[in-house]
C-alpha cells in the first residue's frame, strides 16, 4: 500500500525526514531518542521514563501484535511521539484488544511512519539526541525550525507522572512492607515485588522522609522515571535522610538519585541506552547479564571515589556505571531494569537481594 507523505520530522540540526502520520494529529516538539528492542512497543509507549520524548523504533515493523489490556506499564502514557519504519494497522494476536494507533490518539501521542529509521538511528548515534518536531508536510520548514529552536525541554516531568496520593498493593504472603517512591514507576516493578511476598505502598515523588518512616516499612524502593536526576533535589534530600535507617533499592532514575544522595555526580550520555540487549558485567561474580535499559543519564565513575559507594556493575559497551552499593547502609541501585518488561530476565535476582537486605535489617533491629 502506497501512503502519501503528510508529515515531516525536523531535527534541530536542520535534518528533515518526510513520512506518513498516524496516532494523534498535532504538531509536537520533543527530545528524539531511539530504542533497539524488537518487541515491547506497548511497554515502551507506556513507560513514564519516555515522558516528553519521541522514540525512534529501530525494529522496522511496529503495531503488528496490537495492544494487550494487561501489558501497560502506566495508566496514562506520556510519550510525545513514536517514529517507525512501517506501522501495521491490522494486528494479529489473540490478546490484542485494540490497535496501537487507537491508544496513541487517546493519549495525544503523535506517530510518524514510512521514514528510513536505519538512517535516523545512525544519525542520532553519531550526533547525539537532540530536540525534534513532527509537523505538517505543508509547514514552512524554516518557520518550524524557529519554533523548535525556541522549544525548551520541561524539567517537571517527574511531578507530572508521579502518583498524587499513596496507593497500597497487597501480596499473598505479606512478609515485607516496601515504601516505594514513585518518580514514574513501571507497573511491573510493583508486580515483581508483590510476587515475592512484599506489600508495597507507592508514594508520591515528594513524600518527605518523616512520612515514609511513619509507615514503618522494612525497606525503601526508588523508582525509575524521566529526565535529569538533578531536577528532583527534593527526592535526593529525602534519600539522604533515609541513609542507614532502612534498606534502599533504586532502579534507573532511582539509582541515579541514590548516587547523588551520597555525593556522586551524574552526566548526560550522548544518545543514552535504550533497548533489551545491553551486556552488563557483575563485578563481584564476573558474570555477564543481558539487560533492558532506558535512560539518558549515567553516574560518573570517578565521582564515586570520595563517597561510601562502590561500583558493582559496568556496561560492557561503553564502561559506564551500571550499579552501585553502600554495604554499611544496606543501599544499592542499578541503572538497568531487572523487572524486564520488556526485556531479558537475567537480573531478577536483584529483587531477592533487596529482600535479603530487609531480612537482615529485621534481625538486627
Amino acid at each position: 500500500m502506497i501512503c502519501k507523505y503528510d508529515k515531516k520530522l525536523i531535527l534541530e540540526d536542520g535534518s528533515v525526514y518526510c513520512g506518513t502520520g498516524f496516532g494523534c494529529e498535532k504538531e509536537q516538539a520533543f527530545e528524539i531518542v531511539f530504542n533497539t528492542s524488537p518487541v515491547g512497543y506497548q511497554e515502551i509507549l507506556s513507560d513514564p521514563s519516555y515522558t516528553d520524548q519521541g522514540v525512534v523504533m529501530a525494529y522496522p515493523l511496529i503495531g503488528n501484535y496490537g495492544i494487550a489490556a494487561d501489558d501497560f506499564e502506566s495508566r496514562t502514557p506520556t510519550m510525545s511521539a513514536m517514529i517507525v519504519r512501517e506501522y501495521c494497522p491490522e494486528p494479529s494476536n489473540w490478546r490484542s484488544v485494540m490497535q496501537l494507533e487507537e491508544v496513541m490518539k487517546q493519549y495525544g501521542i503523535v506517530g510518524l511512519s514510512g521514514i528510513d529509521t536505519r538512517k535516523l538511528v545512525r544519525h542520532i548515534r553519531d550526533y547525539g539526541s537532540c530536540r525534534a518536531m513532527i509537523t505538517d508536510i505543508s509547514s514552512d520548514t524554516a518557520e518550524a525550525a524557529m519554533r523548535l529552536k525556541a522549544y525548551q525541554m520541561p524539567t517537571d516531568a517527574v511531578s507530572r507522572v508521579s502518583r498524587k496520593k499513596a496507593e497500597c498493593y497487597k501480596s499473598e504472603a505479606g512478609n515485607f512492607h516496601v515504601a516505594a517512591i514513585d518518580c514514574g514507576m513501571k507497573e511491573n516493578i510493583i508486580r515483581s515485588l508483590v510476587r515475592r511476598g512484599c506489600d508495597v505502598t507507592v508514594l508520591p515523588w515528594n513524600t518527605p522522609a518523616r512520612d515514609i518512616l511513619a509507615l514503618n516499612p522494612d525497606g525503601v524502593f526508588l523508582s525509575n522515571g524521566p529526565g535529569d536526576p538533578e531536577d528532583v533535589p527534593e527526592v535526593i534530600n529525602t534519600v539522604k535522610e533515609l541513609h542507614g535507617r532502612l534498606p534502599i533499592f533504586g532502579i534507573c532514575l532511582g539509582h541515579q538519585i541514590l548516587s547523588l544522595s551520597y555525593g556522586a555526580k551524574t552526566y548526560k550520555l550522548k544518545f543514552g541506552h535504550r533497548g533489551g540487549n545491553h551486556p552488563i558485567k557483575n563485578l563481584s561474580t564476573d558474570k555477564i547479564e543481558i539487560t533492558a535499559q532506558n535512560h539518558s543519564y549515567a553516574v560518573n565513575l570517578n565521582s564515586l571515589q570520595n563517597t561510601p559507594l562502590t561500583a558493582t556493575h559496568i556496561n560492557l559497551l561503553d564502561n559506564t556505571v551500571e550499579g552501585v552499593e553502600c554495604l554499611k547502609d544496606r543501599a544499592f541501585g542499578v541503572q538497568y531494569h531487572p523487572e524486564s518488561a520488556p526485556g531479558p530476565q537475567d537480573s531478577g535476582y536483584l529483587f531477592e537481594r533487596f529482600i535479603t537486605l530487609m531480612e537482615e535489617a529485621k534481625h538486627h533491629a
